[in-house]
């Protein structure tokens, strides 16, 4: 019995000399004790929770090598390797956790449209209820801060920057047409129907280094990754028909819509300022194949559309009225993937390829215009943990042109463009808490037209100020490339270069939206020329300069009225420029002042009916009128537009819609164009570039079939 006793007191003592005491306090970022961290070594069950000055203490018979782990609920879990007895007297900063929907976002400079979006200010279905968008989807974004409506072009104007430098990517692929043809100051749309689309991020600057070849703006249009259900949507409008459908098989769906438009009937009806031999009419297809993989998902998109036209328009320089004839076919696909590989990386990769064939007539000059395009990205990105994530890619476009201009001596002269832009790109998001992020980008790109070697750093930086608002800074350079018009005459253009700095505000509560945003544009390298028009024998050069600075206001409210949405903009602008023919640093004419937009839409549950409304302001915009000495010196009036559109629901699944524009007959004038040459007493004649009509109406019937009996085309309309 002595040798029992004797023998379990020794035991005892040589176990309580094997043991280990682990020991330390824990902090939060702050330096502050933090009590009940669950504080354990990995796979075993010794640990402590911290007390109320933050230490911990606990013993452990484990040897060697091991992993001592401090978890607690709003902190990130924290992780130490190493020989069991170095854990004494640790001090170990938690640090707060990341959170997606209550954290800080990276915003300034971007709109998005998306449920799921937590910056979002549009929802898909606004693009297809705002009453003067008409189903456009860059009508929709014209009611928004940053945009100057230049009511005779259609196109984003976007912050004092040209249409063509504000360019359109769908599932990240560049898109080279987006828009379809139309006559002379007349507005055009976009190809692409905005019912296959799930979301939409519009930039107004500041924008992510996996873009480029834009000077102002990005537009990123995203298909649906997978539809609800099988249905079919079928429309009678008095502009044409369309028809779409849906279908689903195990991890397979397929989308179609197809659409014809013929303006003749309407023409019949309601009459415009152009003399038409033949009214427009289109054609246009585009589908959605997706296919679910295990560990990804594959999108292809394909649309395709053929436009003509034949009319006769009044031209300041002519005696009679003049041919302007298009002839357009586009062709636009491109194959996205996007899934998950080992070690959590993202890949998402594919290629886009663009043909774009133009015959057009003007007058006594004819021009063939052929244009292919391709462009393949390649991106990895990785979360580390929820503080840091990085992205990394690279990406080739190739762009191909050619012309065939026939002039009035029928002599013929052919221009030929080659560019290959090869590029990469690196991103990072560093957040630092809940309250602190940054975004650190560089994109390098190089093009074979000039043999020019060019890299953009891009930086943002945000700072939630309480639950429910925060600041945003943001500095970038961009290039873009002269466009295609310089180039077939001179290709030896440098890029053309802009910075962009940027401070945004923003406040999102309880179905509330609120946006402020300063910022300044700085432009250099632009194209000059000395004649009139871009020519052979012009003289280019990259002298060009100019500046954009200004601020916008953004607010949008769903909740205070029952049934009521809307939303109010207002944007002001201070730019001049010194590029093409300009004789000095002048406000360009297809900038404002001051834009300002109110739109509303309130449904009656009485009447079954949906009514929006949409007023948009825009102040005068520069001319020149060469009869004065004074260069770009004279504004048009002030450009008001008032649209109306009602949706009545006539059952569940049929919809009658209306939309009205221009009501009270605003006598709109878009500017002036005059004569090339003076009369004989030396004076320019001119004549105002008016709307091609000062009313508009548009009816449509939508029929939904669907297995459930309950979807209906009210959200896209």
């Amino acid at each position: 019995m002595k040798a029992i006793i004797t023998f379990l007191c020794c035991f005892n003592i040589f176990s309580l000399f094997s043991q280990t005491i682990i020991s330390g306090k824990i902090l939060n970022s702050k330096k502050q004790p933090i009590e009940g961290v669950n504080v354990f070594l990995e796979g075993t069950y010794d640990g402590a929770s911290t007390i109320t000055d933050g230490t911990f203490s606990f013993t452990t018979e484990e040897i060697g090598e091991q992993t001592l782990k401090a978890s607690f609920m709003s902190y990130q879990t924290y992780e130490l390797k190493g020989d069991v007895t170095t854990f004494k007297n640790l001090t170990i900063i938690l640090k707060e956790e990341i959170f997606e929907l209550t954290g800080v976002t990276l915003s300034a400079g971007t709109f998005k449209a998306g449920d799921n979006s937590k910056i979002s200010v549009l929802k898909p279905l606004d693009i297809l209820t705002t009453a003067s968008a008409v189903g456009d989807v860059f009508g929709a974004f014209q009611t928004l801060p940053g945009t100057t409506t230049v009511a005779e072009d259609g196109r984003l104007f976007v912050r004092g920057g040209d249409a063509e430098e504000t360019q359109v990517f769908i599932d990240g692929l560049r898109v080279f047409s987006p828009y379809s043809s139309r006559p002379n100051n007349t507005p055009t749309r976009g190809r692409y129907s905005a019912n296959l689309f799930k979301g939409t991020t519009f930039s107004t600057g500041g924008y992510s280094a996996e873009f480029g070849q834009a000077l102002s703006s990005v537009f990123l249009l995203n298909t649906i990754d997978k539809p609800s259900q099988e249905e079919t949507n079928i429309s009678i409008m008095t502009l044409g028909a369309g028809i779409g459908n849906t279908q689903l098989w195990g991890n397979n769906s397929l989308s179609v819509n197809m659409s014809y438009i013929n303006l003749k009937p309407y023409e019949s009806l309601i009459s415009d300022r152009y003399n038409w031999k033949k009214q427009y009419e289109s054609f246009s297809g585009e589908g959605v194949y997706r296919k679910q993989f295990k560990n990804g998902l594959l999108k292809l998109y394909t649309a395709i559309d053929a436009s003509n036209f034949d009319v006769y328009v009044d031209d300041i320089n002519y005696e009679y009225q003049v041919q302007n004839k298009i002839k357009n076919t586009n062709l636009y696909t491109n194959l996205f993937y996007k899934g998950v590989l080992q070690n959590d990386w993202v890949i998402e990769t594919g290629g886009s390829f663009s043909y774009t064939k133009n015959d057009i007539v003007y007058a006594v000059e004819n021009i063939d215009q052929d244009e292919l395009d391709f462009h393949a990205k390649l991106k990895l990105k990785r979360s580390f943990n929820s503080n840091i994530k990085l992205s990394v890619g690279l990406e080739y476009f190739s762009e191909n042109f050619g012309e065939d201009y026939q002039n009035e001596n029928s002599t013929i002269f052919t221009s030929k463009v080659e560019n290959n832009l090869p590029s990469v790109f690196a991103e990072s998001d560093i957040f630092f808490s809940n309250k602190l992020a940054l975004n650190v980008g560089v994109r390098s790109s190089y093009t074979s037209v000039n043999k020019d070697w060019f890299t953009s750093p891009r930086i943002s930086f945000a700072y939630k100020t309480g639950e429910n608002d925060q600041f945003s800074l943001a500095y970038g350079t961009f290039y873009q490339s002269p466009k295609t018009g310089y180039l077939k005459y001179n290709n030896n253009l440098k890029s053309e270069k802009a910075s962009h700095y940027l401070l945004n505000y923003q406040y999102i509560v309880n179905g509330k939206t609120f946006r402020a945003e300063a910022f300044y544009k700085k432009y250099v390298d632009l194209v000059k020329y000395n004649t009139q028009s871009p020519e052979y024998n012009s003289i280019y050069t990259n002298s060009g300069n100019g500046y954009a600075s200004g601020f916008d206001v953004f607010w949008r409210d769903n909740k205070s009225v029952d049934n009521l949405e809307y939303w109010v903009s207002y944007s002001f602008l201070n730019t001049k420029r010194n590029y093409k023919n300009y004789a000095e640093k002048v406000t360009p004419n297809f900038t404002a002042k001051h834009n300002f937009s109110l739109v509303g839409k309130y449904w009656v549950d009485a009447l079954k009916s949906q009514f929006g409304f949409t007023y948009s302001y825009t102040s005068g915009r520069p001319y020149d009128n060469p009869n004065t000495t004074d260069f770009m010196a004279e504004k048009t009036k002030a450009y008001h537009d008032v649209s109306f559109n009602c949706s009545y629901l006539l059952t569940q699944q049929k919809i009658l819609y209306f939309s009205l524009s221009n009501p009270f007959g605003i006598k709109n004038i878009n500017g002036y164009q005059y004569a090339n040459q003076p009369d004989q007493s030396g004076f320019y004649n001119r004549k105002a570039i008016k709307p091609a009509a000062d009313f508009s109406f548009f009816i449509g019937f939508f029929w939904t079939i669907s297995d459930d009996k309950k979807s209906n085309q009210l959200d896209n309309l």
